[in-house]
């Protein structure tokens, strides 16, 4: 992802069409939150006499969860200390209502106390979590409709422990993986691992097993273009070592971002566990003593430091059994610009020039994104949606038991949403604080 910020290559490949909004209507966002979040699973501790209550200073019932979060100093003397107030509009990371519902590693579990809902095994669903999140970083208000309701339908469970993947047997494929590193407090870090396969023959991947620590924003191999003349292709960063994107400062680091402009997108996965399996007779190719550039970014918002780790399983079949080789797509919109505190909308079009039968997509945004569609456009005109998304963390993958086939002249077309709830002006860029347009998947 980050070679697009250092190349731009992909932005003439589509034609967007980019719809400024106005700003949200009134009513509705935060009374959904007290509805479905607070009432059933809160206010049960946190109401007028109860001994929650009472040592937390702070009721959740609907005649004064409002009153009581939004800028408020927290009596939990740790919290106050790091300066967070419960709710402290535009600021997620400085909210303790968020972190006190975030069931990940390194958010308040060894600094705020107990996990909330308290008492339960099963925190709030990701889309709740996600749902909260937003409506803080869109300013808290009372009322007003700032978070898309389709937030709400990702059901799947937060986690609060991490498993290791385990190695394939090595007969049947094998293991790569960034050890477990270090993500500063209310920072970010995104680096490169560059790891030998030690093949000596062609491989021929059919599966994709991946699996990252909380706090993950992407998983990516690359391989190397050697034929790019702008840049030294042909020469490689050292083996196994870890190379930072931004210095300890927080500036790009140049000298490891140049192999990004030889990079070609091989495999990855912006979801905490993925398990993609092409259909019989599909599978993608690495050359003999191929190479992989390793690369993981974290987002960790809270005031303690994050581990990070990440781990890729690639399974191998016979050259045998393989009848059509895959390739992987990569296409990006980077021109685009979101003005300050005002809803954008931007549609994409990536035309098809030969046969393509797509497998599986998935799709790329930051933290201002809220909705991404994907469309196939036929040669005729007519639209089908076949993808939609709402988290922009861990968006969803989408595999195709059918798969899409795409003739010369159809086309896909991204529709991208995104909520610039800050005051200034947001373009294409590698930090979670820029934004980012990108349809990722698997075809031939």
């Amino acid at each position: 992802m980050a070679r697009l910020f250092l190349l731009g290559l992909l932005a003439a490949c589509g034609g967007s069409d980019q719809q400024v909004g106005t700003p949200v209507s009134p009513d509705g966002t935060f009374a959904r939150i007290q509805r479905t979040i607070f009432e059933p699973q809160c206010a049960g501790c946190h109401r007028t006499g109860a001994s929650d209550a009472r040592s937390s200073q702070l009721v959740l019932t609907a005649d004064s969860a409002y009153q009581q979060l939004i800028g408020i100093t927290s009596a939990q003397s740790l919290a106050r200390a790091d300066g967070l107030l419960r709710v402290k509009p535009y600021r997620a990371d400085s909210s303790l209502l968020y972190h006190k519902v975030a069931w990940t590693p390194g958010h308040h579990s060894r600094d705020y106390g107990t996990l909330m809902p308290m008492g339960t095994t099963r925190g709030l669903t990701t889309g709740q979590l996600e749902y909260l999140r937003r409506w803080i970083e869109a300013g808290a208000p009372r009322a007003g409709h700032v978070v898309d309701t389709l937030v709400l339908a990702d059901a799947r469970m937060q986690s609060a422990t991490f498993t290791p993947l385990a190695p394939p047997a090595a007969a049947a494929g094998m293991q790569l993986g960034v050890d477990s590193f270090a993500v500063a407090p209310t920072s970010e870090r995104e680096l490169f691992v560059y790891r030998g396969l030690g093949n000596a023959n062609a491989l021929f991947v059919n599966r994709i097993e991946t699996r990252m620590r909380p706090g993950s924003h992407h998983l990516l191999l690359y391989t190397f273009d050697d034929t790019k003349t702008a840049f030294p292709c042909n020469v490689r960063p050292p083996l196994n070592a870890v190379r930072d994107l931004r210095d300890t400062d927080g500036s790009l680091n140049l000298v490891n971002m140049l192999p990004m402009a030889c990079h070609v997108f091989f495999a990855g996965a912006m979801t905490p566990d993925l398990d993609f399996r092409f259909p019989p007779g599909v599978a993608l190719r690495l050359p003999p003593n191929a190479t992989l550039d390793f690369n993981v970014h974290y987002v960790n918002r809270s005031p303690a430091p994050l581990p990070g780790q990440a781990t890729a399983n690639l399974y191998t079949v016979d050259a045998a059994q393989v009848a059509r080789v895959a390739r992987t797509l990569n296409l990006a919109n980077t021109n685009f610009s979101l003005p300050a505190r005002q809803r954008t909308t931007v549609r994409t079009v990536f035309p098809v020039s030969v046969r393509t039968t797509v497998l599986a997509l998935t799709s790329h945004m930051h933290s201002l994104g809220e909705r991404y569609e994907i469309r196939v456009r036929r040669a005729d005109g007519t639209e089908t949606s076949v993808y939609m998304n709402t988290d922009w963390e861990h968006p969803a993958f989408t595999s195709f038991d059918t798969p899409l086939v795409l003739a010369p002249g159809d086309a896909l077309v991204s529709v991208v949403t995104w909520n610039n709830v800050t005051d200034r002006t947001v373009a294409f860029g590698l930090s979670a604080s820029d934004e980012m347009n990108i349809i990722f998947g698997y075809a031939y």
